[in-house]
């Protein structure tokens, strides 16, 4: 943590103007922009700090959307997927709108219900560069895509990959009326008894797959 500078002192916690609610240091935080046009802006609250006329201030790291990143949304990017960058600021206190909470890619997955300050992260990203770590990521399915939180996948009993069901001649309507599922390259020719589990749930984040580097 960097030195407060003479004349500055630091704070254990600050009160969102017009509500109750308390920042402290490693919460997330909803930033407002300039332009009001735009979504806030997501950041980590590394340190807070009031100068000597009170005006508190907070360090912040902040978290990229996708397209805000050097290579832009991709298909596998979910829809509240943010990267966390190496980009940090000096910001008012008052342009914090209230809290969210940044899940790990894992613990996003298991959530029931997705509420509107719920994100999740699984990739740092180096914003003078447009790098990603890690670069390696499991893929799954024909597509060789990484999982999207907020598709459907269904599970081969056979090879347990997993796949989009648009990927296998399917409309999401009929994979979810299956009970079992086995893809092409398990299934025999006379097509006997298929068999399928349908998860609208993460695959396991320990693939079977390759693991595959990410072309930005």
């Amino acid at each position: 943590m960097a030195k407060t500078k003479p004349g500055k002192k630091d704070l254990d916690s600050y009160t969102i103007k017009g509500t109750n609610k308390v920042v402290r240091p490693g919460d997330c935080v909803l930033m407002r922009p300039s332009d009001t046009d735009k979504l806030p802006y997501v950041a980590l609250v590394e340190k807070i700090e009031a100068d000597h006329r009170n005006s508190v201030k907070v360090r912040v790291r902040w978290y990229y959307r996708p397209e805000e990143s050097i290579g832009g949304r991709r298909q596998f990017h979910g829809a509240k997927e943010l990267f966390l960058s190496d980009h940090y600021d000096m910001q008012s206190a008052h342009t914090i709108e209230g809290k969210c909470t940044v899940h790990s890619f894992k613990n996003y997955s298991k959530l029931e219900n997705v509420g509107a300050e719920d994100y999740f992260c699984r990739f740092e990203y180096k914003a003078s560069t447009g790098g990603f770590t890690p670069d390696r990521v499991a893929v799954y399915c024909k597509c060789e895509m990484p999982y999207n939180p907020d598709d459907l996948m269904v599970q081969c009993e056979g090879c347990k990959d997993w796949f989009h069901p648009s990927c296998t001649g399917m409309t999401i309507e009929e994979a979810k009326k299956l009970d079992h599922f086995l893809c092409s390259d398990c299934s025999s020719d006379d097509d006997a008894k298929r068999s399928m589990n349908v998860f609208p749930v993460s695959p396991s984040l320990e693939a079977k797959v390759e693991t595959k580097r990410r072309k930005r």
